[in-house]
């Protein structure tokens, strides 16, 4: 497999671990970039630009990051936040008034973003059609009764934190959702990246679909857990609910849905455009604007939320609204905040080294929080800076 693309001086092992994951792991096309200090240190691209086709993925190739797009949509919040519109200790209804209803009044802004909202499913999913329209998914997490207290535990609300985050954006601010990231993020960090895809850019986006993984990958079982298996299996677990808060699954690749806007699971960027984002909130970059002040920074990475996770069945690091390092979603180091998407878009900063990180594939795999493709580029990087 051809490797196209630079790597400053020192991080030859990324580009190595790139090869690799054509070699070993089974990538079709995929991209990866990292900043270093604001400077990006790393650009490579291989492979081809849709998953069931030959044309080459090209510089500038876009895919669906799925819950990548977390991470841009909690950015959003804690910017209203810094530019003191948004407390993050008020209740949802304050600015929500519909959401009281059904037991949640107390709801704070912090617990929605901290995944301790206790709204990860939907008594009745949304169709693909009405997920799109985010009138109806507001509506019905307003009315959506919570499985657990609010803000006294935490599970990943997988589909409904997009009608959470995006709703509550509108409603501070006047602006629709994808709007306002378009103007108040992607611009200023000059990074490719949209939430509702316009027209004009749909030319630069492959095609998306699943692909086998090994039965290993460098002799570590890839097979997950038999609780998390059995959890995904089961269609009444909590687990499945959450994925299927929309159902049936959505087409990816249908112009439709790549136009809607669902800060949960639905942003499209490049690879530089995911890592330039991420640099953006923790310094200056090159050709952009620094977003977050130290404080937000800050804050981003404080957690929130720790533990067994009642959605993933497995041990999560929730910030406000970004992951964190931890055993079930390993990052750079104790200090990185950031977001994976469920099959394997990555992206994340790391403050303590200056590092941004942007990943993103056409082949999606059963991984939630962890695929071994971007882990093993995160420690290539690692490796790098050794």
């Amino acid at each position: 497999m051809d490797v196209n693309g630079t790597v400053a001086e020192g991080f030859e092992p990324v580009r190595e671990a790139f090869a690799a994951n054509f070699a070993l792991l089974g990538e079709r096309g995929a991209a990866v970039a990292v900043y270093r200090d604001g400077h990006r240190v790393v650009d490579l691209w291989a492979g081809t630009r849709d998953v069931d086709g030959t044309a080459p993925w090209q510089p500038g190739t876009a895919q669906i990051v799925r819950s990548a797009t977390k991470g841009v949509a909690a950015a959003a919040l804690l910017l209203l936040h810094q530019r003191g519109e948004l407390d993050l200790d008020a209740p949802v209804g304050t600015y929500w008034p519909e959401y009281k209803a059904a037991g949640k009044e107390h709801t704070r802004v912090r617990d929605l973003l901290a995944h301790r909202a206790g709204v990860p499913v939907l008594d009745r999913p949304l169709t693909p059609a009405e997920a799109a329209d985010p009138a109806l998914g507001a509506a019905a997490v307003a009315a959506q009764a919570p499985v657990w207290e609010p803000g006294t535990d935490h599970g990943y609300h997988a589909q409904t934190f997009g009608w959470l985050t995006g709703e509550l954006l509108r409603r501070v601010t006047g602006r629709p959702a994808g709007e306002w990231i378009a103007e108040e993020i992607a611009r200023p960090a000059g990074a490719d990246l949209w939430l509702g895809l316009p027209e004009s850019e749909h030319a630069r986006v492959g095609r998306v679909g699943p692909v086998d993984a090994p039965e290993t990958a460098g002799g570590l079982k890839t097979r997950p857990k038999r609780a998390v298996a059995e959890a995904y299996a089961d269609p009444d677990s909590l687990t499945s609910r959450a994925f299927a808060a929309i159902t049936p699954l959505p087409d990816e690749n249908d112009p439709g849905y790549r136009a809607a806007v669902l800060p949960a699971s639905n942003g499209i960027a490049t690879a530089d455009g995911l890592a330039r984002f991420y640099a953006s909130l923790i310094g200056e970059v090159d050709g952009g604007t620094r977003l977050f002040t130290p404080q937000t920074m800050e804050l981003a990475r404080t957690e929130q939320s720790a533990g067994p996770d009642r959605v993933l069945v497995v041990g999560t690091r929730f910030g406000l609204g970004h992951m964190l390092h931890g055993a079930a979603s390993p990052l750079l180091s104790p200090g990185s905040f950031g977001h994976p998407g469920r099959g394997g878009a990555l992206g994340f900063a790391d403050p303590d080294t200056g590092i941004a990180f942007g990943y993103v594939t056409n082949g999606f795999r059963q991984s939630v929080t962890a695929d071994p493709r971007a882990q093993a580029l995160v420690r290539a990087v690692r490796t790098a800076l050794a």
